[in-house]
């Protein structure tokens, strides 16, 4: 059975916790890595821990989305994997959400996923492979109280994941959509020792993303959901 081959990544939304995991981990299995975020001084280590590329973009503008990709094939790195890994949370009582900051913050979490997913597919497309992965979150499966501006970009993002998935898998490119169903780990966010691994490790995600991209066409998953042990669902 003949595994994928993939040699470069693109990662959009990029900060120090589950983008970083991944930038590292394509690293180490030789792809060339590009990252992208709205705010890029944070990342000069990572680039110069993977090599990266590192690129400015707000995911919400189209024209952003078009100048990054356009920029990362000048340098000769056309991605034939793309994560989208950007979202924004917005916590409030519904009757106090302002309309503005609820339509920005969907604008990041899903319509900025479309804009980087159509630029991937019409690279894809003529060389009929290549992945694109979506970040969920359990959002995107059940909304929760005082979260329904993120509930409703997560699950705009679950629904272009399926349908990019279905109309895209025949034609060779491999569409999941990742649910993250707990709180990931970080500096700022320590892992219990009460109980143990009872937070997400971020470089155990990766590692996650990294097993769907090995699979065989024939058995490709869509979806997949990660939690720790702990969590209940």
């Amino acid at each position: 059975m003949q595994e994928p081959r993939y040699r470069s990544a693109l990662i959009v939304g990029t900060g120090p916790g589950l983008s970083a995991s991944l930038a590292r981990l394509f690293a180490k299995h030789g792809l060339t890595v590009a990252v992208a975020a709205r705010q890029t001084d944070k990342l000069a280590a990572l680039a110069a821990e993977t090599g990266a590329s590192v690129h400015r973009c707000n995911a919400a503008e189209p024209a952003d989305v078009a100048a990054l990709f356009a920029a990362v094939e000048a340098k000769g790195e056309t991605p034939d994997v793309v994560v989208y890994n950007a979202s924004a949370r917005l916590r409030a009582p519904l009757v106090e959400l302002a309309p503005e900051d609820v339509k920005r913050a969907i604008e990041v979490s899903a319509f900025g996923a479309f804009l980087v997913s159509q630029q991937a597919a019409r690279r894809m497309l003529p060389k009929g492979r290549g992945a694109i992965l979506l970040t969920g979150a359990t959002a995107g499966v059940k909304g929760f109280p005082l979260s329904a501006t993120f509930a409703m970009g997560k699950f705009a993002l679950r629904g272009l994941a399926q349908s990019m998935a279905r109309e895209l898998a025949p034609k060779g490119i491999h569409v999941a959509h990742f649910v993250i169903d707990g709180g990931i780990r970080s500096a700022a966010r320590p892992v219990p020792s009460d109980p143990p691994d009872s937070l997400l490790d971020p470089d155990a995600i990766a590692e996650t993303y990294w097993a769907v991209l090995q699979q065989h066409r024939s058995a490709w998953s869509w979806e997949v959901e990660v939690r720790p042990w702990v969590e209940k669902f």
